[in-house]
């Protein structure tokens, strides 16, 4: 039984493709996180999924796994991002994190690709403020942000882009809050998260995993679009 399937792989090269430190990753880790943030499943569901193919893990590794090298995929993607579009649907959703409440700002364009997501203990100014600020210092000012009317998204937007079109007509963020919906029904077998960080790397993982589906990045482009995701991990598992 492996408990946490690091400790050997802890020296490395650099990626010229990629251009990060490059350690070898066992594909049974690949596997476990990839199944993990693709489809709907519990910690303990891709024990047993694992099992079946002759890899005895823990579900607590997997959890481990899955905070340990989430993040890592993400950075290492980033360079194969596409351009984001200049129209943002930006809305709020809640999730409960260890009992309590915790609001999720997050954002799509026109296109479809998630361009940002944030956890936050409160629904405020500062919280608003951070995200924006985050989201424009990575992808720089759209021309029309779509919101609904409450008091702090419309404070933030007006304050951090005024040259953008703020739209809060009824029904026109309709977009983003469909995709909410995708969104809890990915969070829903995993019956609750435990820390903020927890829901932090998971919600950027779906995410990730999201925008790779779509067509977002230049990884797995290749390949059938039913095995799209698992050829960009590949790709990016030589990177990581």
């Amino acid at each position: 039984m492996w408990r946490d399937g690091l400790s050997r792989f802890s020296s490395g090269t650099r990626s010229p493709e990629f251009g990060v430190r490059r350690v070898p990753v066992p594909s049974r880790i690949v596997l476990a996180v990839r199944w993990s943030l693709r489809f709907g499943l519990s910690y303990r569901d891709a024990e047993e999924l694992l099992a079946e193919r002759g890899i005895g893990v823990d579900h607590v590794t997997v959890y481990r796994w899955v905070q340990r090298f989430t993040l890592l995929r993400v950075g290492a993607a980033r360079p194969c991002r596409h351009a984001v579009g200049d129209r943002w649907y930006v809305d709020e959703t809640y999730v409960k994190v260890a009992g309590r409440w915790r609001y999720v700002y997050r954002a799509i364009d026109q296109y479809g690709q998630v361009i940002d997501v944030s956890v936050s203990p409160r629904r405020d100014m500062q919280a608003a403020r951070r995200f924006f600020t985050a989201a424009l210092g990575s992808h720089g000012e759209p021309t029309e942000v779509v919101t609904d009317r409450a008091w702090t998204l419309l404070a933030v937007v007006d304050e951090l882009m005024p040259g953008a079109f703020h739209n809060t007509e009824p029904y026109a963020n309709n977009r983003i809050e469909s995709d909410h919906g995708r969104l809890k029904s990915r969070l829903r077998p995993m019956r609750g998260l435990k820390r903020d960080h927890t829901a932090r790397v998971i919600l950027r993982g779906y995410a990730f995993m999201q925008n790779v589906r779509r067509g977002h990045y230049e990884l797995g482009l290749e390949a059938h679009p039913r095995r799209r995701v698992a050829a960009a991990i590949t790709q990016l598992a030589r990177a990581i």
